[in-house]
């Protein structure tokens, strides 16, 4: 039997037990999980799906091989597993086969029923079954709600926790942040640093630069790609410690390093970034002003060519 065709008995399988434990009512979940290889050294990419009574749940994410207690991911050929991975808010025990390193099984969920009161404890609170089967999920332990827990932040709440795990917001990024020169506590815009990749490195090349950038211009110069390698290219036209504002106008309006070069080539040696961002709002490209100097109108301002286009004379 090919190695799909047995995935998809086991699928069938599970359907079944998914079935019966629902009709018995248990506290405990069931479903299917599948392992594949990973192009990340040492990691696993491990799926969990879960078919209860009202909507289907499907999680596949990069896992440690090490919480993987005894299966030997390099072992030729077939091979039955049974593991368990232990988490503060519950143990998942698996069991199913591997072929190659890869397979697919079931997974039998038990929720720790202590997690619920430790985490209150500590202010997290509105932990359901399927927040806690979350926290399971993204392994959200007791000792990482501490340690964020202790950052003092501002919104922190069960959900953000969650997200925080999920995005990478750890007390030691956080920590590398506040060192480099932002010393931010709002939860949402931490998430937001990781999602966009604000850095501890972007910020250091910024504030050692003489910015002063706060947690919003650092989120918008993500957004927009106003990296600290794009300054540098910048720097070299001669454009060093332009305004933030500006450096983010300058991206959402096209005005490039290669923009600059052209306009120096064609007699505009240094324009003011204002006067930049109107040439790119207003269409005043380097192949309007030649065809411009080609009919013998030459040195124009750059408020004349901007004036020329908002008035629309070509």
């Amino acid at each position: 039997m090919t190695l799909k065709r047995t995935i998809g008995l086991i699928l069938v399988i599970a359907g079944v037990i998914l079935g019966v434990a629902k009709a018995l009512g248990g506290e405990s979940q069931s479903g299917d999980w599948t392992i594949r290889r990973s192009d990340i050294p040492r990691k696993v990419e491990f799926s969990l799906m879960d078919s209860r009574a009202d909507h289907y749940f499907h999680t596949s994410s990069e896992w440690p091989a090490s919480d993987f207690t005894g299966v030997d991911f390099s072992k030729a050929g077939r091979q039955e597993v049974h593991f368990t991975i232990s988490r503060d808010a519950g143990k998942f025990e698996c069991e199913g086969f591997l072929h190659d390193g890869e397979g697919a099984g079931l997974f039998h969920f038990t929720a720790d029923p202590k997690y619920q009161q430790e985490m209150n404890s500590l202010g997290f609170e509105k932990i359901d079954g399927d927040k806690q089967w979350a926290m399971a999920i993204h392994d959200v332990s007791l000792k990482f709600a501490r340690d964020i827990k202790a950052q003092n932040l501002q919104g922190l709440d069960t959900d953000k926790l969650i997200a925080f795990k999920i995005h990478g917001v750890t007390p030691e990024f956080i920590a590398s942040v506040r060192a480099a020169g932002v010393n931010v506590s709002d939860s949402d815009k931490l998430i937001a640093f990781r999602i966009h990749g604000v850095s501890p490195e972007m910020v250091r090349s910024l504030t050692q630069s003489g910015y002063e950038p706060d947690a919003d211009k650092l989120i918008a110069m993500r957004i927009h790609g106003a990296t600290p390698e794009w300054v540098a290219e910048l720097k070299k036209q001669g454009y060093d410690r332009v305004d933030l504002d500006k450096l983010i106008a300058f991206r959402i309006h096209g005005v490039s390093p290669d923009f600059i070069g052209q306009l120096r080539k064609l007699g505009y040696s240094h324009p003011e970034p204002d006067q930049l961002i109107a040439m790119r709002i207003h269409g005043v490209t380097p192949d309007f002003i030649t065809g411009l100097q080609s009919r013998g109108m030459k040195n124009l301002t750059i408020e004349q060519l901007v004036s020329l286009r908002i008035h629309g004379i070509d």
